[in-house]
């Protein structure tokens, strides 16, 4: 299975600068993912690349700022507005992220496309369409 997940750009690029190691959600999947493909938020609207989940950690927000705050590509004040009211986060470590010489816009493979709030499940059969037609950097 995998997954298509929502990130802003601005959170993206950090990735690809390598500053950012592990993706924060509120919650996470309930199926097993093989890979995650990574859509960028407005302005970008498209999907960039993937990644594979390495480890997974469900921890408090305190205690995840505490231990990755420097793996987080995130301020502290970014990280704890997005887990307000929050008792409990994850940590998605980044494993083996590629990105696309040319994103790709959904909307080719999706054709009624709409941006998931956090992200949604797809089949491995798009995938591999989209392997033919594109190259990674």
């Amino acid at each position: 299975m995998n997954v298509l997940l929502s990130i802003r750009p601005k959170y993206v690029e950090e990735i690809i600068k390598g500053n950012k190691r592990y993706e924060f959600r509120k919650s996470i999947f309930k199926k097993n993912v093989d890979e995650v493909w990574i859509y960028a938020t407005s302005p970008t609207k498209k999907i960039v690349g993937t990644f594979v989940i390495g480890e997974i950690i469900k921890d408090t927000p305190e205690n995840l700022w505490k231990n990755l705050n420097e793996l987080s590509g995130l301020t502290e004040q970014e990280f704890f507005d997005y887990f307000y009211g929050t008792k409990t986060g994850f940590a998605l470590e980044l494993e083996y992220t590629k990105f696309f010489k040319v994103p790709i816009d959904p909307k080719i493979i999706f054709p009624d496309f709409i941006p998931p709030q956090s992200f949604y499940y797809f089949d491995d059969t798009l995938i591999k369409a989209m392997y033919e037609e594109y190259n990674y950097l």
